[in-house]
């Protein structure tokens, strides 16, 4: 007894039998219809009967291409983002009209045939012989489906697509063969709702339901009759038939397809004949593709979003399987992004940095506790044109950032300090902090020593001349005392500050380690992104825990599944008491240190100021007890000193890091933290130091003298200026 395949329910013998039996009542009769001359059919050859057997015995359907959407932490529409802009809607959701017409214009005998219409492989024929060509093809709309199928496994492959769309008897063979056992396997209702959900209507609009929108802003459930010959008749040529660009033509084709109707029953001669009559109405709505259409300025989250769905194993073991879920599409995608955030961080920004200015700024909020990203945005926005980058300055590189990040300057201060405090030094620790001195002739790292070997060695200096110590920490980083920090470093030596660093999940924007050495770990002379630093400081805004940071709350599939996401990891970075001593020092930058202009006026919040070499970048990055952000203001490629300069229209003779970042960080946080409740941090005691009158200084035992002039920084570039910040490293870190 013959075996059956599985999935077919016929033998092989059985489908070839019925294979055979369309070739043998049409004999050559197949050779008419746009197919090679009748010598390369052998449908009654011992070879087609093999060959038939080798054909696949289940036509695999693909999870048709859908539109994600990318929502906001409350559900609102951030970006649609799509390979095929499609919706997938049931059969009950296509206007009557719809269904009817698609028939009628397509194939009127979908009802009465088989997979195969015998009919109609003779009238294509007798019309081909007539015109002395191959002008008329016989495919049925269970054909037509197949194809399209084909077309939809190939993706956006050029070849894949010209095999699947191919002329050739095999291709043909190959669909018929499938068309009888789709026909079989799900039914004629079912046939016609794949099809009407997979063809392509024209305007970059995949399925009836995108195909409605976009032509008429409406659902395809609501079609008039008009609209729906319309769309009917896009099907066998979208460009030559586009109403948006050939209404005449659109039009001559939907009375094509009325008259279809009228003929066939499905409407009366005068329905077609009004429905003639009437213009064309269309209301487009222009395809809205990608995160270069996301709201309040969120193309650049919206495409950090992206690259974490391509990125992250959770998704995917490899990066193949990942694309092709994120092609596939259909997901609906809540995210972290708080729309009041977001909205306050592109006001800021607005206000006070212009997209044509020649620097820009990067904003980041993140909240505490929890990693999630609260809001992200750039005065350079999302896009293609001037003034416009998709270069995300907020993030690393592998996540579509810039190459390097951005030298933080003195923001990095607090992590060496956090780093001391943490090893045992008193937040009343005094240190002799010159007005300028060398770099330590060594400093302990995590193994070989650092050595100043520098001819002549590396130099630093404070700010302010009037700057000499002897300084306590209190002061120092409320004054933002460079000196005082080198001569922690030396003190408590490099790798504790490594360690520190580590803990708080701060590498730079290329990915890397912080190397060791003084002005790194000291003047932030290493880039960073703002990301990173406003993610490391919500450490302290959380007593010491550090939550890495996320972008996705949840996923789910077309089908309602839930899929996994990225969860933030939690860890102890330091003691609660440290984090209570970098707050309450903090504090005292924004209440009457650097950055006065960045205080907060209505919570307790704290923060830090940094400026680099030269003025090519100013931060500033603060907090409160339950909102994080990190303000970068600067030029991408790092070619810009900010001397003399007009930033948002107001005029800049030096640029600070709480002079210009500051106020923006200031406004930023204040819209996002509006009607949020403002918890208080859990503060200590640090005695000031007592006053002094002797402002000369006080030397450092085995530095040697100081030399004025010497202003050179050990394994860096240039000299440290601006807001007692860092030096650059040396290289552009623009994209």
């Amino acid at each position: 007894m013959p075996k059956k395949r599985s999935g077919g329910g016929l033998t092989t013998t059985q489908q070839a039998a019925k294979f055979l039996g369309v070739a043998a009542l049409s004999g050559v009769v197949l050779a008419g219809i746009a197919l090679p001359a009748a010598g390369a059919l052998g449908l009654a050859t011992k070879g087609t009967v093999e060959g038939f057997d080798e054909i696949p015995a289940n036509l695999r359907t693909p999870p048709l291409s859908q539109r994600t959407e990318i929502l906001d932490s409350k559900g609102g529409l951030i970006a649609s983002v799509y390979s095929r802009d499609r919706t997938v809607v049931e059969l009950k959701d296509i206007s009557p009209h719809m269904q009817k017409a698609i028939v009628a214009i397509e194939d009127a005998r979908f009802y009465e045939h088989g997979a195969i219409d015998l009919k109609g492989i003779l009238r294509a024929l007798n019309r081909n012989v007539q015109d002395g060509g191959t002008t008329q093809g016989a495919s049925t709309l269970t054909q037509q489906y197949v194809k399209n199928v084909f077309v939809e496994q190939a993706g956006d492959d050029p070849d894949k697509v010209a095999q699947a769309t191919q002329q050739t008897m095999g291709r043909k063979i190959q669909e018929m063969k499938y068309a009888i056992q789709v026909e079989e396997k799900l039914g004629k209702k079912r046939i016609l709702a794949n099809y009407l959900n997979i063809t392509f209507f024209g305007q970059q609009a995949y399925g009836v339901e995108a195909a409605s929108q976009r032509y008429f802003s409406k659902s395809a459930k609501d079609l008039t009759l008009e609209e729906a010959a319309l769309l009917a008749g896009l099907v066998q040529s979208p460009s030559r038939y586009d109403p948006v660009n050939d209404p005449t033509e659109a039009t001559k084709r939907r009375n094509t397809v009325l008259q279809r109707m009228a003929d066939v029953g499905d409407i009366s001669q005068a329905e077609a004949d009004k429905a003639k009559a009437n213009p064309i109405k269309l209301k487009v709505q222009k395809p809205k593709n990608g995160c270069i259409t996301a709201v309040s300025g969120a193309g650049f989250f919206c495409d950090y979003v992206r690259h974490v769905f391509l990125t992250d194993p959770v998704f995917g073991k490899t990066k193949e399987d990942r694309a092709k879920l994120w092609n596939r599409g259909g997901l609906t995608v809540r995210t972290t992004l708080d729309p009041q955030s977001q909205q306050s961080v592109q006001n800021s920004i607005k206000d006070h940095v212009y997209k044509s200015d020649k620097v820009a700024t990067a904003v980041t909020l993140v909240q505490p506790g929890t990693g999630k990203i609260m809001g992200m945005g750039q005065s350079k926005p999302y896009g293609f044109g001037p003034d416009e980058t998709q270069y995300n300055y907020s993030v690393d590189k592998s996540m579509g950032g810039s190459n390097y990040g951005f030298p933080t300057g003195s923001t990095f201060k607090p992590f060496l300090a956090a780093a001391a405090i943490e090893g045992g030094k008193p937040a009343t620790q005094t240190y002799p902090s010159p007005y300028e001195m060398d770099y330590p002739d060594t400093v302990q790292s995590c193994g070989k020593p650092w050595v100043n070997d520098g001819v002549p060695k590396y130099h630093l200096e404070n700010e302010n001349e009037s700057e000499r110590g002897p300084y306590a920490l209190k002061q120092a980083m409320e004054k933002s005392v460079n000196t005082y920090f080198v001569q922690m470093l030396e003190d408590i030596g490099m790798c504790p500050v490594s360690q520190m660093t580590d803990k708080l999940g701060i590498v730079q924007g290329d990915g890397t380690k912080l190397p060791q050495n003084p002005s790194t770990l000291t003047l932030g002379s290493n880039g960073l992104s703002p990301l990173t630093m406003a993610s490391a400081y919500a450490a302290f805004a959380n007593r010491g825990t550090y939550c890495t940071p996320i972008a996705i709350e949840s996923v789910k599939t077309a089908g309602g599944t839930s899929l996994p996401v990225p969860k933030t990891t939690c860890s102890q970075a330091m003691s609660q008491p440290t984090a209570d001593t970098i707050n309450t020092l903090l504090r005292g930058v924004v209440d009457s240190g650097t950055g006065q202009q960045a205080g907060l006026q209505s919570r307790d919040n704290a923060g830090k100021t940094g400026t680099t070499d030269a003025r090519k970048n100013a931060w500033f990055v603060g907090y409160t007890p339950n909102m994080s952000g990190a303000v970068w203001v600067g030029s991408p490629s790092q070619s810009v000193e900010m001397v003399n300069i007009t930033i948002g229209g107001v005029y800049q003779a030096k640029v600070f890091g709480g002079q210009v970042p500051g106020p923006i960080w200031r406004d930023a946080m204040t819209g996002a933290l509006d009607g949020v409740a403002a918890p208080a941090f859990s503060a200590v005691d640090i005695p000031d130091a007592p006053e002094r009158n002797d402002r000369e200084g006080y030397g450092w035992p085995g530095h040697g003298g100081e030399r004025p002039g010497a202003n050179n920084a050990p394994n860096q570039t240039g000299g440290n200026t601006g807001d007692r910040g860092g030096q650059t490293n040396g290289g552009g870190q623009g994209p």
